[in-house]
């Protein structure tokens, strides 16, 4: 995809900020008033907004022009997008291109994009079919961070896809989180063990990191996490690896359920199997290929391990 469908704002979607000749913001009323609104966030996505095939690189001047900012402010703000690594300056004279960050920020948005749409309509079957909660999820630092989320409500129905792009959990405490960090490649895995702050949320959450290294291990040996009271109290849930056309694991699958309904062992041992299908089924999608695993039809995963899990 090029910069342009990975950046590109049109013109008139970006807020006509100025400043004035007291070095004041005037801004269009149609700027968002929420004190939450971060004016210098907004302005620094305007600017990589200005790249496209047609203009990769950029000096302050023309940027200042076409953002309606002056030109200290645009270079203030250039000068900080350097050093997080989104811009690069083009020797000689002050112009400036987007960097492989910048790429791979966008690439991110739209490998997340694409991966929800492959993997929804399986996320949904497997929620109805099994009756519990289903989630697909990628892991940010320390954090899980939820693509899709198909809750099931056992009234036969479930709810919409959701969209939960704003919903994140500690990974060390979540199905999802555990196994991402299990199979992380070294030594980024090591490094991200040793920085890890390991808290204590539901009542069965790991503390120690000794314990925790070793569920890891075994996570990965298994190739299924589970979740037994860790994040809060009464929730049981299982995952499984999604990977890519280069065998890399790329998100987790996973499935929830209170075990007011199901008991932990129950959850892993009846819907593993189904649950290990479905991920890999996703992963078809996104290349990969299992040598031991046949392609079956939907329908033929789901037999009597689902009765009585179902609405």
């Amino acid at each position: 995809m090029s910069a342009r469908g990975r950046f590109h704002m049109p013109r008139k979607s970006l807020p006509p900020f100025r400043e004035n000749e007291a070095g004041e913001s005037v801004q269009s009323p149609l700027v968002l008033r929420d004190p939450r609104f971060s004016q210098s966030l907004e302005r620094g996505l305007a600017i990589l907004g200005c790249y496209s095939p047609e203009t990769p690189v950029l000096g302050i001047a023309q940027l200042a022009d076409r953002l309606r900012m002056s030109r200290s402010t645009t270079h203030r703000y250039v000068i900080t997008l350097v050093a997080l690594g989104y811009l690069e300056q083009v020797t000689p004279g002050r112009q400036y291109r987007l960097t492989l960050g910048a790429t791979r920020l966008g690439m991110g948005v739209m490998n997340a994009v694409e991966l929800r749409e492959h993997a929804m309509p399986l996320l949904l079957e497997l929620s109805v079919q099994a009756g519990f909660t289903a989630s697909l999820a990628v892991l940010d630092g320390s954090v899980v961070q939820y693509i899709d989320r198909i809750r099931n409500t056992r009234s036969g129905r479930p709810q919409q896809p959701l969209v939960a792009l704003d919903l994140a959990q500690a990974a060390h405490i979540t199905a999802l989180g555990k196994l991402l960090l299990a199979y992380l490649p070294d030594p980024v895995h090591r490094d991200a063990l040793r920085e890890l702050t390991l808290f204590k949320a539901g009542p069965k959450a790991i503390t120690n990191k000794q314990q925790f290294a070793g569920e890891l291990r075994k996570i990965r040996e298994d190739g299924i996490a589970t979740e037994d009271e860790e994040l809060m109290v009464g929730l049981v849930a299982i995952a499984a690896p999604v990977r890519n056309y280069a065998h890399e694991v790329v998100a987790a699958v996973g499935l929830s359920a209170n075990r007011s309904v199901i008991e932990m062992e129950a959850l892993a041992d009846q819907l593993s199997p189904h649950l290990i299908a479905t991920a890999d089924r996703i992963s078809a999608r996104l290349g990969f290929r299992r040598a031991d695993e046949p392609h079956h039809a939907l329908g033929d995963l789901y037999g009597p391990a689902f009765e009585g899990h179902g609405t």
